[in-house]
């Protein structure tokens, strides 16, 4: 299988500017370039479309070419947008732009074929006068106004400022660029790019008399309808582990509904496609297993936070189905019980001699020593995942967790977190 075979059989071409294009992938080497605005301090689950993408290219020995944004993402691509971006300082660009090209590295090999490159190293050298004369006299305005991208702001409430109108020349000067210096003559995007792209093959054909190529790929929801990368309470699902936790991370894609994990084993891991076809079997025969969701878990966080990651993970996962509570950290622990009751005591509640059926009333799970006894009695009550045998139980110091928080849970799934300070 071929590249361009092996990207549309898994899910990766929604569109693309040429019918030579399956050919050339499959007779010549060529450089494919995607770019990405540092525009936040981490990538997100969304930019691993893009990032797949450029990956695949590199595994079939063509060269990718990571293009960051250190130019552009100070203006901000309206592509997609409903609104203007806030406009970010050159110090937190950069600050941005170095903790995004780390990431890369996970999951391409930047010291044999891909490049890294940032295109504030030629907008710097260039004058707006001549930018304008050698550059802007190339684009027409009623071109601009019919792309999509800039046609959607146009009709939106918010507008479209000439700063963002201007993002088409910018990243069309960008793939010229890398086609001059590089000898890029590929370009690869998300659905919204296609007017960028078809607008940077047209000052290609325009300046050089040559041709260049483009891709994009779909935009990718899972079946509700959701974009990808977004939880249900539409905050992003970021690649670094201070901003999404390896725990929040394994949990996105292992609650994956049926509908859409092979689809998504195909675009964010590496594993072949025939093993991949194996697993159709698991989801439709035995969809109480998970298995394809826990195939697919383990494999993007490996990727993305390591091994250690991964068993961090899966250690939290555990213990929210009753396993042992032991050698965590308090961030864990409180991003794993984020959404459940808590109540916070005073830790000098430890000076005196006091018992599970004071805890239970103190933190709100009983309401009453009547009730919390009866609820021990009945077996139901656990202090860190451990079933309180009798209500002389006594709490110690050395019960905390991570020296800061317990953890009470009435029958399998009620917890509650008290913390203490």
């Amino acid at each position: 299988m071929n590249l361009f075979e092996e990207l549309d059989a898994r899910g990766f071409v929604e569109n693309k500017t040429s019918d030579e294009i399956p050919r050339i992938l499959a007779e010549e080497r060529v450089t494919c370039y995607d770019g990405f605005d540092p525009t936040a301090p981490s990538l997100h689950v969304g930019n691993l479309v893009g990032i797949h993408t450029l990956a695949h290219f590199q595994r079939h020995g063509h060269r990718p070419i990571i293009l960051m944004g250190g130019a552009t993402g100070m203006i901000g691509d309206p592509s997609g947008k409903s609104k203007e971006r806030v406009l970010l300082t050159d110090d937190k660009i950069q600050e941005n732009l170095e903790a995004q090209s780390e990431q890369f590295r996970r999951f391409m090999d930047l010291d044999s074929g891909a490049m890294v490159v940032n295109n504030a190293d030629w907008f710097g050298q260039i004058g707006f006068i001549d930018f304008l004369r050698d550059v802007g006299k190339y684009f027409r305005l009623g071109e601009m106004m019919g792309k999509e991208s800039v046609r959607s702001r146009l009709e939106s409430e918010s507008g479209i400022s000439y700063t963002e109108f201007s993002y088409m020349l910018l990243q069309s000067y960008d793939f010229l660029h890398l086609f001059d210096h590089h000898d890029c003559r590929f370009q690869v995007g998300g659905s919204d790019q296609w007017g960028n792209i078809t607008a940077g093959i047209e000052l290609i054909r325009r300046l050089r008399s040559a041709p260049a190529y483009g891709i994009v790929t779909p935009l990718i929801t899972d079946s509700s309808g959701q974009k990808l990368g977004k939880t249900s309470e539409g905050e992003n699902v970021w690649l670094d582990a201070e901003r999404t936790s390896p725990y929040r991370f394994y949990q996105y894609w292992i609650n994956q509904p049926d509908q859409d994990v092979i689809r998504f084993l195909k675009m964010f891991t590496f594993l072949t496609l025939d093993e991949i076809g194996g697993m159709e079997e698991d989801v439709r025969d035995r969809p109480h297993e998970r298995a394809a969701q826990k195939t697919l878990a383990a494999d993007v966080t490996a990727r993305v936070h390591g091994e250690s990651g991964l068993d961090a993970a899966r250690k939290a996962t555990e213990i929210m189905f009753g396993g042992a509570i032991d050698e965590i950290e308090e961030g864990t622990l409180l991003d794993i019980f984020a959404d459940v009751p808590s109540s916070v005591l005073l830790k000098s509640r430890f000076d005196d001699d006091w018992n599970i059926v004071d805890l239970l009333v103190e933190a709100g799970a009983a309401k009453g020593k009547g009730a919390a006894r009866r609820l021990i009695e009945g077996g139901g009550i656990y202090l860190n995942n451990i079933r309180v045998e009798g209500a002389e139980r006594l709490i110690r110091p050395e019960d905390l967790i991570a020296g800061t928080a317990l953890v009470l849970r009435q029958g399998k799934k009620n917890y509650r977190l008290v913390r203490f300070q």
